[in-house]
This record gives C-alpha cells, sequence and structure tokens, in this order.
C-alpha cells in the first residue's frame, strides 16, 4: 500500500506530494494538467523502465521518492517497520537511472520484483495483464484459490519429476551411445587403477610407515642415545638421585630445601618414565626387508596413479568411478535404459494424472468466474456484454511448469454475437471496465494492494458513471484505489480528493492540492458544469452528501 509519494522535477512537475488514502483516492483537474506525470511517476516506483523526457525541462534531475507498507519477501526487509519500504529513484537528463530500496542501492528489476507485484496499473493503454493470455490463468487460479491451489502444488512437482527422470533417461541413452575409443580408454583406465588397487587413506599410512622404516637405524640410535643419557653410567639420573640425596640430608636442617628436593625426585620419575620408553622403543625398531619393499613398491605405483589421473588419490577415485560408469552404461546398456525409461514412463503417468486433476479444477472454476465477472460488467452499464473463460487442455508437448491447460478471456461484445479472444475485439474503455469488474470479482484473492486506474471513465457518462462510481467504491473496501478521473459522479466517493492545477508561464508548473470541505465542493461542482454557480455547488454537495450515506 502507498503510504507518501514525493516528485522533484518530473515533466510540469516541480516539487509535488501525494499522500492516498487507504480507499479511494482521486486525482482530478483540468485536461492537460498534468496529472499523466503523476502517474508516470508511480510507473517508476514499481520498476517501470524510465525515459529521459521525463525529466522536467531546464533541470538535470528527476527525482521520485514513495514509502509502501505491508510489502512482503525477499528484498523488503531493512524498513524502520515490518513491512515498510521506501523506495527512491531519480533519472537525469542524460538518460541514467539510480534505485534505491530501504537504503541500499538496487536495480531496476529487484525493484520490479519487490513493488511491482503489489501495485497494478490499470490505465487504458496498459493491460499488460489481460492483453497477455499468459496471465489469464494466474486470474483464474488467484481468484479459484484453494480449489487450485492443491492441484497446482501437485501438478507442479509431477512435471519437475518427470522433467527430471526424462533428463536422466537421455543421460542414460548418450552414455549407451559413447564411442567405442572412449569405451576403449575406459576399460584401460579401470585395469590401470585396479592393477595397482586403491583404497581411500592407503596413501598417506603407507607414506608415514615408510618414513619411520626407512628411517629405522637412526631411530634405534637415538632411542639408545636418550637412554645412555638417562640411566646409563654417569647418566642424567646418578645426578638427579644424589642431588636429590643431598637436599634431603639438608633439608633436615632447613625445612626451605624440601621443595627443591620434592622437585628433583619428580623429575628422576619422569625421567625414569622415559628411559623404561627409550629401552623399549629400542628393542621394538625392526624392520622387514620384503616389507619395506613392498611398500615403496605400493607407494610408487600410486604416485604413477596420481600423476596420470590426480593429482590426489581423491581424483584417481573419481577417474575410476568415471570410467566404471561408463563401461556399466554400455555393458548393460540395454537394462539401464529400460530402467531409466520405466521411472520415466511411470513419472509421466503421474504428471498425466495430476494434469487431469489441474485442469478439471480450473474448468470447474472457469464458468463461475466468468459469470461473476459479466455480472460486474453488466453493473457497469455494458448492457449484454461477458466474458466467457475458455480452458482448453493443451498435448503434452505443450505443457509447462504452471499447467497443461491454455486459459484465455474471451469477450462476447453482446448475448447474439460470438465469444472472441478479448485482446483482440474489446476497445480500450471495454477493456477498462472488464479489468475493474476482474479485480472487483478478485477481491482480496489477489496479491496486489494498490489499484491505479487512468482513464477508466473514457467516454462514459450518466447512468453508466454512476454505476462505475459505485463499483469503484466496491473496490475500495478491499484495495488502495487511485483514479484519474473528470467524472464527479466518481469523484465524490472518495476517501481524499487531490486537484491538479498547471500554473501557465515561460516554464509551466503543474501544482497537486488536497482538497476538503467547501474548497471539494468547488471542484465537484466545477467538474459537472465546467464552472462554479450556486446550482453546480447545490448539485455538489447532493453528490457528496449520497456517496456519504452509501460508504
Amino acid at each position: 500500500m502507498i503510504d507518501e509519494i514525493h516528485v522533484r522535477n518530473v515533466a510540469l512537475i516541480e516539487d509535488a506530494s501525494l499522500v492516498p488514502a487507504a480507499g479511494m483516492t482521486v486525482l482530478t483537474g483540468e485536461t492537460g494538467a498534468g496529472k499523466t506525470a503523476l502517474l508516470s511517476a508511480c510507473k517508476l516506483l514499481v520498476g517501470e523502465r524510465a525515459d529521459k523526457t521525463m525529466v522536467r525541462e531546464g533541470t538535470e534531475l528527476a527525482q521520485i521518492e514513495g514509502r509502501f507498507y505491508g510489502i512482503e519477501g525477499e528484498g523488503a526487509e531493512g524498513g524502520d517497520e515490518p513491512g515498510e519500504v521506501v523506495v527512491a529513484r531519480s533519472l537525469t537528463a542524460d538518460g541514467r537511472s539510480r534505485v534505491s530500496i530501504n537504503g541500499a542501492m538496487s536495480t531496476v528489476g529487484q525493484l520490479a520484483g519487490v513493488v511491482g507485484p503489489t501495485v497494478d496499473l490499470c490505465g487504458q493503454h496498459e493491460h499488460q495483464t489481460l492483453m497477455r493470455p499468459v496471465m489469464h490463468g494466474a486470474l483464474l487460479d488467484s481468484w479459484a484459490d484453494d480449489a487450485v491451489a492443491g492441484p497446482l502444488a501437485a501438478y507442479e512437482r509431477a512435471y519437475e519429476a518427470a522433467e527430471a527422470a526424462r533428463a536422466e533417461c537421455e543421460r542414460v541413452q548418450e552414455l549407451g551411445r559413447s564411442s567405442a575409443a572412449a569405451l576403449d580408454e575406459a576399460r584401460f583406465v579401470l585395469r590401470t587403477i585396479d592393477a595397482v588397487g586403491v583404497e581411500p587413506g592407503e596413501y598417506d599410512e603407507l607414506v608415514a610407515f615408510l618414513a619411520k622404516t626407512e628411517n629405522a637405524e637412526a631411530l634405534a640410535r637415538a632411542a639408545h642415545s636418550a637412554y645412555e643419557g638417562l640411566a646409563g653410567e654417569g647418566g642424567a639420573l646418578d645426578g638427579l638421585n644424589a642431588a636429590s640425596s643431598a637436599l634431603a640430608d639438608g633439608s633436615r636442617f632447613d625445612e626451605a630445601l624440601a621443595p627443591y628436593c620434592e622437585s628433583l625426585q619428580e623429575a628422576v620419575i619422569v625421567a625414569e618414565d622415559v628411559a623404561r620408553s627409550m629401552a623399549a622403543y629400542r628393542e621394538d625398531v625392526d624392520f622387514d626387508a620384503g616389507e619395506l619393499a613392498q611398500a615403496q613398491e605400493k607407494v610408487a605405483a600410486l604416485q604413477g596413479l596420481m600423476r596420470s589421473y590426480g593429482p590426489t588419490i581423491e581424483a584417481v577415485m573419481k577417474r575410476r568411478a568415471q570410467a566404471a560408469e561408463l563401461v556399466e552404461s554400455i555393458d548393460f546398456a540395454e537394462e539401464r535404459e529400460r530402467q531409466a525409461k520405466r521411472a520415466w514412463d511411470e513419472a509421466e503417468e503421474a504428471l498425466a494424472t495430476a494434469a487431469e486433476a489441474l485442469h478439471g479444477a480450473r474448468a470447474q472454476a472457469a464458468p463461475e468466474f466468468a459469470a461473476l465477472v459479466s455480472a460486474n460488467m453488466g453493473r457497469l452499464e455494458m448492457g449484454t456484454a461477458s466474458l466467457e473463460c475458455a480452458c482448453e487442455l493443451l498435448p503434452r508437448s505443450e505443457w509447462v511448469l504452471r499447467g497443461p491447460s491454455r486459459v484465455e478471456f474471451l469477450f462476447r461484445p453482446g448475448a447474439g454475437m460470438q465469444a472472441r479472444p478479448l485482446a483482440r475485439i474489446a476497445s480500450g474503455g471495454e477493456m477498462s471496465r472488464v479489468m475493474l469488474a476482474i479485480h472487483v470479482v478478485l477481491g482480496e484473492h489477489d496479491n496486489v494492494q494498490t489499484l491505479v486506474f487512468d482513464e477508466v471513465d473514457a467516454g462514459v457518462g450518466g447512468a453508466t458513471a454512476h454505476a462505475l462510481a459505485c463499483v469503484l467504491a466496491d473496490l475500495a473496501r478491499s484495495h488502495q484505489v487511485l483514479v484519474v478521473t473528470h467524472l464527479a459522479q466518481v469523484a465524490v466517493f472518495a476517501s481524499a480528493h487531490y486537484i491538479v492545477k498547471k500554473e501557465e508561464g515561460p516554464m509551466p508548473q503543474t501544482h497537486l492540492a488536497a482538497v476538503e470541505g467547501e474548497a471539494r465542493v468547488d471542484e465537484v461542482a466545477r467538474m459537472l458544469s465546467g464552472t462554479t454557480t450556486d446550482a453546480s455547488r447545490a448539485h455538489a454537495r447532493e453528490l457528496l452528501s449520497e456517496a456519504a450515506a452509501q460508504a
């Protein structure tokens, strides 16, 4: 929901702020006053492409800021309050555009992803949703809600599983078609690696074993020297024992020597332990010449494999696994292909069942949805015109992740006329009212929070104008609605009313002002008769009073 918009140097606007109501806000004013510039600012805030001609003449930078509430999802973090998003967008006279979301630099694409889905621009020439039949299914799904959501989720899972099974089957078949040269190479790799025999961790163990075994004589000599230095004749233990005894005798006369005596006794214990360990180590140092040669040969063979298929033992083992898979795919190609094809067939059967359920749910929802839209089209004084919702099950080759059906809205201009694709035969005014009727039916089922209508009242007058106003007022109960209008019947239903005026001069300017009370009565009177007279003001008060009573 839009909380506030601030615009500087956009088209004829030098500086303007708009604070829309939670319900319906109207923008009124003379033709050419600059209402379109405000809508252009809205477009920039929701991620549409910028045009440098939007920069006010004589200035270098256009700036648009907007604060939104109630926005969820990735990219909406960082606001002062949960769901708050502050957008700033600037456009230079040479066409460079900058975007920030909650103070962080962003892209136009990110802006369109965060804010764009919450705002629908419903101008007479901006019916992207209705003009693109591919989007009609999403509108039907939104309205059908849980009746379609479950089958759609099941279908999407089945579709992804079928696609994965197809890809695996094609991979197995491709392996089965591998060339004779690749097969010969894979078999050679298997023979070479298996002749040596590779076990995880074996190479590191052998290297450690050789480091000890190849230096057995030096290790034995080191252990013997350590033992002699500790326990041999005149070794450290003799000196430590002698010093400990001397201090023990002295401590009888001075207790201050006792701690030193204890320390030496502890050192004697440690030295004796080390001496015993070195004697045992010296006796254990031994090696089998045959075992040493065998380990040296195995290490050399493993190093050869690492040079060919490495650089590590893990890489060698991976290369062996790849070669084994290729050989197996050839040797057991028919069986593996049968298994992969069977899995693919089973996935396709499950997908077909899910597709039938989803198509059935959509086909059941379509007539009721079309009937409700048609009823609202009747409220909008569209006579016997109606909407039909065609739901066709497509061939398997045309199924996509969003479903197996083609959903398309058809427009019937009159009860006795043929229904044809809406995008091709409806006029701009009809398209505006059909979109309005669809939004009323969707109610709170869609994800859109704000609807911006431009020229929805084109060519409308009399009873149709009042009907249009009532429908917009109903829509404002579930959405925030912004309407650019020339109809007094629409303006009187607004919760907030802004007048757009153009100040003539060498550099014309557009001004935006909120009106209430008598100022609003004057504006409604002007919309009714083109001038402000006692009669038009009385009529304006009457319309405002009637609208307030219906609110």
